[in-house]
């Protein structure tokens, strides 16, 4: 059998190299060969400020709009600019190289271990397992349940939406939830940040069961010389492009009081010409910076790595329900990347946000 399959592959290569011969200086696109049969998957991708870094004045209560928008548009998936709990788990393995990842970016499913037994690859296997034979009316003992592997498997965000999707007076330990897990998922719920105040609440009401972790930090590394090459990428991004940027986000977060300041935001952040000016405020400028040891060409490597990964772990989400609809929901300065990258998919149709931010 093996030698046969290598035959066959002989065969093609030859194949191809005929082809190729005879057509020279073709280049091939895969995006200009999109499904054709059956409905095609839909992409939105979300250009979002980390709510996080929002000043105090932001009012959480004025994303109402942005939301009724978005359930509107009825995701099917929705992926989230967050780490797996596999990932994590992957990099823990490797602390020489990525100690300051695991503590900016990884949850620590230690507490859920302690409760369920059960370490990250374990919990992770189960919750496949759960959501296979997952039924259209779950009891509340089993959204616990699964609240409890979501957590153990280093998914936090998962875990929130079972608890959202619990009545009031059902959100209490039990099932693999003890008193300590119930805490941390009450602390979640009050985090200022994308993840707990658009996406984990908008699937919960969507009836969706789950969201996708699809960024990706295996890129990240220690760079011989931490002081010089933060200057030298400081210095880049001290251009007229990043002091326009910085003048548009202070006029923007501004008015975020209100449900039309949300939105005024978030259509500047995903406006037609938002990637290019990202470009070339940060990345366009890291790469021309003139460093001995080209500190913003190794930036831009990481930078482009990261987002083809984010782009792959969102391409597999989409297979799951083909023919469905995935919102994913990122950093603005992703955007541009992930769109470009997924666009080149044959089975993937990127949808514009135009509608969805457009003004009241």
């Amino acid at each position: 059998m093996q030698r046969l399959s290598a035959g066959i592959l002989v065969v093609a290569a030859l194949c191809g190299s005929a082809i190729a011969a005879e057509s020279p200086g073709q280049e091939f696109k895969p995006g200009a060969f999109k499904l054709q049969r059956g409905p095609q998957n839909e992409l939105m991708v979300l250009g979002t400020a980390h709510l996080s870094q929002l000043p105090k004045s932001f009012d959480p209560a004025s994303l109402s709009v942005l939301m009724e928008r978005l359930a509107g548009w009825q995701p099917k998936a929705i992926a989230i600019e967050a780490l797996s709990g596999t990932q994590c788990a992957y990099l823990r393995n490797y602390r020489e190289r990525y100690d300051d990842t695991i503590k900016s970016y990884c949850w620590d499913p230690a507490p859920a271990a302690t409760a369920t037994g059960l370490d990250v690859p374990a919990a992770t296997a189960q919750v496949d397992r759960t959501l296979a034979t997952w039924p259209s009316a779950p009891a509340a003992a089993q959204r616990r349940k699964l609240a409890s592997l979501f957590l153990a498997a280093g998914e936090p965000a998962s875990a929130m939406v079972q608890w959202l999707r619990l009545p009031d007076d059902e959100q209490h330990a039990g099932d693999g939830l003890n008193d300590k897990l119930v805490e941390l998922l009450n602390g979640l719920r009050q985090k200022r940040n994308e993840t707990y105040l658009i996406a984990a609440p908008l699937a919960a009401r969507s009836g969706l069961e789950r969201l996708y972790a699809m960024d990706d930090h295996t890129s990240d590394s220690n760079v011989d010389d931490e002081k010089a090459y933060g200057a030298a990428i400081m210095k880049a991004w001290d251009n007229p492009a990043s002091a326009a940027r910085k003048r548009q986000d202070e006029a923007l977060r501004g008015a975020l009081t209100t449900p039309a300041g949300v939105l005024a935001m978030y259509r500047a952040y995903n406006a037609a010409g938002a990637a290019e000016q990202v470009f070339h405020s940060d990345f366009g400028a890291a790469l021309e910076e003139p460093s001995p040891k080209h500190y913003g060409r190794g930036y831009v490597a990481y930078w482009e790595t990261r987002n083809l990964r984010m782009a792959s772990n969102i391409r597999e989400a989409m297979s799951y329900l083909p023919g469905s609809r995935t919102l994913v929901i990122v950093g603005a300065s992703h955007k541009g990347y992930l769109e470009a990258y997924l666009n080149q998919m044959h089975d993937v149709r990127v949808i514009s946000t135009d509608a969805i931010l457009r003004a009241e």
